[in-house]
């Protein structure tokens, strides 16, 4: 359950983490006369439950109110990434002095949190983690021990935080815990030129299993969400889209998770996780496969399967059927393996669609699967008629 960013701060304002004066609205008319209230001069951000918002265009400067209505009018609507924008929040614009990122997400695996602070945050954290590793501090929080005065000192030293940012990152345990989250994201929290600290935008993942105590979201909780997303939640499928290019079908949660790591190890990015537990009917396989091959940027789609209770005859009896219903516009690799394999390699190779290929291990799939979606993605895949 991700909240909007207007939430997150509401939750930090409870909990005494300061953040910038705004307002939310979802009208053009509106926008105006908050920023007539905040001063004339404000952030204009669209409110949607994804990243990627300022370099989509979502966050605009604007220096009066009359500039602050044709913005809003501008961003209102928009579609960034799939979700459209219906709320706009208008913040007052602070003088930045130096940028950080701070989080405390759930590590499963090792059955702990953990807190990732940099002293580079901003828009380009993502590009920061990924050629300088070096710059990004993970450091293992104890969920029995939590963070204390001494942890939170111990992560913004480890981070090159500002000893200011200590408090911050106890009142974020705080929320994390008080408020059944998985996630707790600020970024950036700022040092402004006059030496406060404010969280400028926050991310807050809560628990499902925690949605009967968080009633006071409302509707928010589940409306507005990725419009992929709530299509599987309607066919009961275990879906979650995200950012890249191979789409990922997959039985059972470990082997799907694997497949995500195999494939972006690939040099290629998993564009979604979706599990089809013990599932593999027609109808199933034709269910997944329409939502991953929904998503625009998916190039290829990469199918992982282990047959124990799920045989692999199944599975491939599931997608022949389904590829009579469900018009395969991208090239589809397929691993079987486990229970009735060779039988299920056998039925998807006498049915010999064009688009649908076999590897019989995970590497393999999971090469074939990257090596396509770059192919496709790559300037040279372009048609003569289509770069015209």
């Amino acid at each position: 359950m991700d909240l909007f960013e207007y939430q997150a701060r509401e939750i930090f304002q409870q909990y005494g983490i300061a953040v910038p004066d705004a307002e939310t609205v979802d009208s053009a008319g509106d926008a105006r006369h908050v920023a007539e209230d905040l001063g004339g001069r404000v952030v204009v951000k669209a409110q949607v439950k994804t990243g990627g918002r300022g370099k989509a265009g979502g966050v605009e400067l604007a220096a009066d109110p009359a500039a602050a209505e044709l913005t809003a009018r501008r961003i209102l609507g928009m579609d960034i990434k799939g979700h459209t924008v219906r709320k706009v929040m208008l913040a007052q614009p602070v003088d930045i002095e130096a940028e950080f990122y701070v989080s405390y997400v759930l590590d499963r695996a090792a059955g702990r949190f953990l807190a990732i602070a940099s002293a580079e945050g901003g828009m380009d954290i993502e590009e920061v983690a990924a050629t300088r590793p070096e710059a990004v501090a993970r450091i293992p929080v104890d969920p029995a021990e939590g963070v204390t005065d001494d942890k939170a000192a111990e992560i913004a030293a480890a981070a090159g935080l500002p000893p200011a940012a200590a408090p911050v990152l106890r009142k974020l345990w705080t929320v994390l815990t008080e408020e059944d989250a998985l996630l707790v994201e600020v970024n950036p929290l700022v040092r402004t030129a006059t030496g406060d600290v404010l969280a400028l935008d926050g991310k807050i993942t809560l628990d499902d299993n925690a949605r009967f105590r968080q009633a006071r979201w409302g509707d928010d909780l589940s409306s507005h969400e990725d419009p992929l997303e709530a299509a599987a939640a309607e066919k009961g499928l275990n879906y979650v889209r995200l950012d890249g290019e191979v789409g990922i079908i997959g039985n059972g949660a470990g082997l799907v998770m694997s497949t995500l790591d195999v494939v972006a190890g690939c040099g290629a990015r998993p564009a979604n996780f979706l599990d089809i537990g013990g599932g593999a009917s027609a109808q199933v396989m034709a269910d997944v496969l329409s939502v991953v091959l929904a998503d625009p940027g998916v190039e290829s789609v990469l199918v992982n399967v282990f047959g124990g209770i799920t045989a692999c005859d199944a599975v491939a009896d599931g997608i022949v059927t389904a590829l009579e219903t469900v018009r395969l516009t991208k090239p589809l690799v397929v691993r079987l393996d486990g229970n009735n394999a060779a039988r299920g390699r056998a039925i998807l190779h006498d049915r010999a669609h064009p688009l649908v290929q076999q590897a019989t291990t995970m590497d393999g799939a999971a090469r074939q699967a990257a090596a396509l979606a770059t192919r496709a993605a790559s300037p040279a895949a372009t048609s003569p008629a289509t770069a015209r």
